[in-house]
């Protein structure tokens, strides 16, 4: 069975799927990717207004759908009655996890500013047991309490990781004990993944769709690459290999 600690290999996870050839967050989308390779997904995940996690990046539904307004003033009926891209519709989580099955990664982020535990976490924990995926799922976060929230909710099998694009958040994520951190491509040199590694820290980073960019990762020892083009990416891991 695949998860997150296995992995020779950077694992090679589809960003919001394979969302450079389908629209973004969408079963068009995480099929794609899963046809062009990628060991999983990650996607963002929000409440609807009668509680139900559903797929979508953004807090406004102008950008990726035919809607208006905030993902959190519709239920789930009415979310589900909008174009996400395509003819697609926004996926509940369980949709996900229904199409994708077990054998399959997983890295949920939590689209969430709150500075209390809003039922997020506990939604997502919910489901993720539901669908026996707990080792298969990590679930990330920019904002660390979320991320403080997701670890009380889910059982241990399933890892927590911060989310970060600027470096001054470090001494923040030390703070709340996680598996993983996902940082910005960026972020990452020898110095970083030597900080990561005093931590017993996995390194999952986003996004890169550049292959030199992705091989000079791969040889600094990061544990998975968010890419929205998997197979350019495995492709490119392929090559550094041999």
């Amino acid at each position: 069975m695949v998860d997150w600690s296995a992995g020779q290999r950077p694992f090679v996870i589809g960003h919001r799927g394979a969302s450079a050839d389908a629209p973004e967050n969408t079963l068009s989308a995480f099929a794609l990717a899963q046809a062009q390779g990628a060991d999983g997904i990650e996607f963002d995940v929000q409440l609807s207004a009668d509680g139900w996690p559903v797929v979508i990046h953004d807090g406004k539904l102008e950008r990726t759908t035919n809607g208006y307004g905030s993902v959190q003033q519709f239920t789930l009926a009415q979310l589900q009655e909008l174009d996400a891209g395509e003819g697609q519709s926004i996926p509940t989580l369980d949709e996900v996890f229904e199409t994708l099955g077990p054998h399959f990664l997983y890295n949920v982020e939590l689209k969430t500013a709150a500075l209390r535990d809003n039922g997020l976490a506990a939604a997502v924990a919910d489901r993720i047991q539901s669908h026996g995926v707990a080792q298969q799922t990590v679930v990330s976060s920019f904002n660390p309490l979320a991320v403080r929230y997701a670890r009380r909710h889910l059982t241990q099998s399933t890892w927590v990781a911060h989310l970060s694009y600027k470096s001054g958040f470090q001494f923040l994520q030390s703070l709340i004990p996680v598996q993983a951190v996902h940082p910005h491509y960026r972020m990452v040199d020898a110095d970083y993944m030597a900080w990561a590694k005093k931590h017993g820290w996995q390194v999952n980073v986003w996004t890169v769709d550049d292959p030199a960019e992705a091989q000079r990762l791969a040889g600094l020892g990061v544990n998975a690459i968010i890419t929205n083009k998997p197979k350019l990416i495995r492709e490119a891991l392929v090559r550094h290999e041999n």
